[in-house]
């Protein structure tokens, strides 16, 4: 199946999250920027939602690169979610892990996360 429409989750790498850690922060990420862009770009919701909702996760050296995607993600009027940890577990209260972005047309989110590399 051909997919044209994708979520993309951008981790922080700098953090060295275990992988259930990494797994908890993406959901929270995924299921923030699917309830945002429901409301957000209904009709892009839609059609990636029918398309079974494919979702990437790509990684990012450190926060300001994280914040640096977040600035153009919005710039091309993508829903974004940035996720801060509570601190309950392995890293400090307030940590900014993951950034969910989209979900959008292919073309216009690889434009943000393209050049990342995959998780």
């Amino acid at each position: 199946m051909d997919f044209s429409y994708k979520m993309v989750i951008a981790v922080r790498w700098d953090l060295r999250l275990s992988a259930g850690k990494m797994a908890a922060q993406v959901a929270h990420a995924a299921v923030n920027c699917a309830l945002a862009a429901k409301k957000k770009t209904p009709e892009w919701f839609d059609r990636w939602y029918s398309e079974g909702q494919r979702k990437v996760v790509v990684k990012v050296p450190n926060l300001e690169e994280l914040f640096e995607l977040k600035v153009s993600a919005e710039d091309l009027r993508l829903t974004t979610s940035l996720i801060v940890d509570a601190g309950m577990t392995e890293i400090p209260p307030n940590t900014v892990t993951c950034l969910g972005i989209g979900p959008g047309p292919n073309d216009v989110v690889d434009r943000v996360t393209g050049h990342l590399k995959l998780v």
